[in-house]
C-alpha cells in the first residue's frame, strides 16, 4: 500500500504554520505526519500538542509532527515502520525552498506517491514579493512548479485585484489550480485530497464550506483506458482543484486515480472500492460540471441515473 505525500511550500509569511495547524485540526481521525526541517520554522499550535520526545511532537487524533534535517528519505522510511503508519504524509518546505525539487526525493522511497505540490502566495503582496531582487525568483520558481497555489488574505482584497492576480499568475503556470483562500478558511479535502470513507463517495468536508464549493461525481459504466483519462484531464480548463476515485482499466485492473490541478497520478488501487467513480472538486463558481462530463462520456464515465 502506497501512502499519499503532499509538499506545501511558499515563501516567508505566506501562510503555511497557519495552514498546516488548520490541517491538523481538521483531520477528521486521518493519521496526519508532518514533517518540517526544523521545529524552531513551524509553530504547532499549543492545544494540538500531547507530548514532545526528541525529534517528534504527538498531536491530538494520531497526528504526528517531526523533523528531517538533512535526511528526508530516512525520515520518511521511520515514518512508514510505525505501526499503524501515517494516513498522509505533509512535507513543509522552508520559504526558500523549492518545493518541485522536494518533490522530486520521492522518486528515491518506496511506498509513497505524491499526491501534489501546494504553494502558497499571499494574495496581497506577492506580485511585489515577486519583483524583488534577493527573493523575486524564488518565489516565481515555486509559483511554475506548483500544482495548486492558495493565494491567502484573498479577503483582504477586492475581486478586481484577484482578476489582475489570476492573469499574472497565468503569464507564470498554465498547470497549476488556482484557490482563494479567505479567513484561512480551507477544507482539507481540497489540500490534500484526502480518501473518501468506506460507506461515501460524498465530500463531507465540504459541507462547512457550501457556499464556496462544489462537487461531481462520474460513475464507470465500462472499462477505460487510463492514457485517454490522463489526456482529458490533462488538457481539461474546468476549473478543477481536485480529482478522485477509483476505475478499471481494459485488464480489469483497478486504478486509484489522485489528481492535483492537472497533475493526475494513477496507482494500483491498494483496496477494494466503494463504486468505480470519479469525484470532481473545485470552486462552486468555476467548476465546469457540463465540460467534465461531455469530455469522460466518451470514456465510459457518467452521472449516476
Amino acid at each position: 500500500m502506497s501512502t499519499p505525500v503532499t509538499v506545501i511550500g511558499g515563501y516567508l509569511g505566506a501562510g503555511k504554520t497557519t495552514l498546516i495547524n488548520t490541517l491538523l485540526r481538521q483531520a477528521d481521525g486521518h493519521r496526519l505526519a508532518v514533517l518540517v526541517n526544523e521545529f524552531g520554522a513551524l509553530s504547532i499550535d499549543e492545544d494540538l500538542i500531547l507530548a514532545q520526545e526528541g525529534d517528534v511532537i504527538s498531536i491530538a487524533g494520531g497526528c504526528i509532527c517531526c523533523t528531517f534535517g538533512d535526511n528526508l528519505v530516512g525520515a520518511f522510511t521511520d515514518l512508514l515502520s510505525l505501526s499503524p503508519p501515517p494516513d498522509h504524509l505533509i512535507i513543509e518546505a522552508s520559504g526558500v525552498a523549492i518545493p518541485s525539487s522536494i518533490a522530486a526525493t520521492l522518486s528515491l522511497v518506496q511506498g509513497v506517491t505524491l499526491h501534489g505540490t501546494v504553494v502558497l502566495l499571499d494574495a496581497e503582496t506577492v506580485q511585489k514579493r515577486a519583483r524583488d531582487t534577493y527573493i523575486g525568483d524564488t518565489i516565481t520558481r515555486q509559483i511554475e512548479t506548483a500544482d495548486l497555489l492558495l493565494a491567502t488574505k484573498a479577503d483582504l482584497v477586492d475581486d478586481g485585484h484577484l482578476d489582475i492576480l489570476r492573469d499574472w499568475l497565468g503569464t507564470l503556470t498554465a498547470r497549476a489550480a488556482l484557490l482563494p483562500v479567505r479567513h484561512g478558511a480551507v477544507p482539507n479535502e481540497v489540500v490534500l485530497g484526502l480518501p473518501a470513507r468506506p460507506d461515501t463517495l460524498s465530500v463531507r468536508a465540504l459541507e462547512d464550506h457550501g457556499a464556496l464549493y462544489s462537487s461531481l461525481t462520474l460513475y464507470q459504466t465500462a472499462p477505460a483506458d487510463p492514457h485517454a483519462l490522463i489526456r482529458a484531464f490533462e488538457d481539461s480548463h474546468f476549473g478543477t482543484l481536485r480529482a478522485k476515485g477509483h476505475f478499471r482499466n481494459a485488464a480489469q485492473q483497478v486504478m486509484e486515480l489522485q489528481g492535483t490541478g492537472v497533475r493526475l497520478t494513477l496507482t494500483p488501487a491498494s483496496r477494494d472500492p466503494v463504486a468505480l467513480a470519479i469525484v470532481f472538486i473545485g470552486l462552486k463558481a468555476e467548476l465546469d460540471k457540463d465540460g467534465i462530463t461531455k469530455a469522460l462520456s466518451p470514456l465510459n464515465f457518467h452521472p449516476k441515473t
